[in-house]
């Protein structure tokens, strides 16, 4: 019986020991997050989106509209997309603590201030699913607690924006693609000569990403999975200079590859 109890105790005292080390050994406390938008571009002099909110939703029914937590915003406001580019993103949600978990959906929420700028005249930009209720951006990742996490969203404009028939309305249906910086890479560089419109995109079978220089020739494409990317330069037809292609690029994740000087021939 004495060696039953002693056995008994010491059972209880493993326990005890066991949970005591999982509790602490088990990292606790909160994520934070950083969202920041960039943009891939359009044919268009501007456009000016009018961002209010950033939300973000952890429950796994992707159907259900509750759930969400609005986050405190860093810079919230009307902004031309197409000054986002080249490197040029605008940090939206600065380092906010939020619980960790798995991060199912971003939501960016639009004001009523959002329109385009084509030969010169001003035009509304429609978008009343975005008002209402945001637009819902699939996310599906894991957050450990004490580590922060900055999610890219790349604003398409080429895609995003729709000329409704004889309406004459000109319609916002965003197409965002959202990356993790910390699992993504990216590819710089500079297209000469400058002071022409050039567009730059990265593919591959699985990603396809584009940007536009800015008035220095620099270029920036974010948000990349890590793999090898074919790079097309292409200027602007009135330009007279050919484009460019540059093969075999490797994006490593972390880390910037730099092309150096791109040099366009006529």
């Amino acid at each position: 019986m004495k060696q039953l109890k002693i056995l008994f105790s010491m059972v209880a005292i493993c326990l005890l020991v066991a949970c005591t080390s999982n509790s602490e050994d088990r990292p606790s406390g909160p994520a934070s997050l950083t969202v920041k938008l960039m943009d891939a571009p359009g044919d268009f002099e501007h456009v000016y989106v009018d961002v209010v909110e950033v939300r973000v939703k952890f429950e796994s029914d992707d159907d259900d509209d509750s759930g969400w937590q609005t986050l405190d915003m860093a810079n919230e406001g009307v902004y031309d997309l197409l000054e986002l580019t080249g490197g040029v993103d605008v940090t939206l949600v600065d380092n906010v603590e939020i619980e960790a978990g798995t991060l199912k959906q971003v939501r960016l929420v639009l004001g009523e201030n959002n329109s385009i700028v084509i030969d010169g005249e001003e035009l509304p930009l429609n978008t009343p699913s975005a008002q209402q209720s945001g637009l819902k951006i699939q996310v599906n990742q894991e957050l450990e607690p004490n580590f922060n996490y900055t999610f890219i969203l790349d604003f398409d404009v080429e895609e995003s924006i729709v000329f409704a028939g004889n309406s004459g309305n000109i319609n916002l249906k965003p197409v965002l693609r959202a990356s993790l910086e910390a699992n993504s890479g990216s590819i710089s560089g500079v297209v000469l000569p400058t002071g022409i419109a050039v567009e730059v995109s990265a593919t591959n079978s699985e990603t396809e990403a584009t940007t536009f220089t800015d008035a220095d020739g620099n270029f920036l494409i974010a948000g990349l999975p890590a793999g090898s990317y074919e790079v097309t330069i292409v200027p602007d037809p009135d330009s007279g200079l050919t484009e460019a292609t540059v093969s075999d690029v490797i994006v490593t994740v972390g880390e910037i590859t730099d092309l150096g000087e791109i040099i366009l021939n006529e």
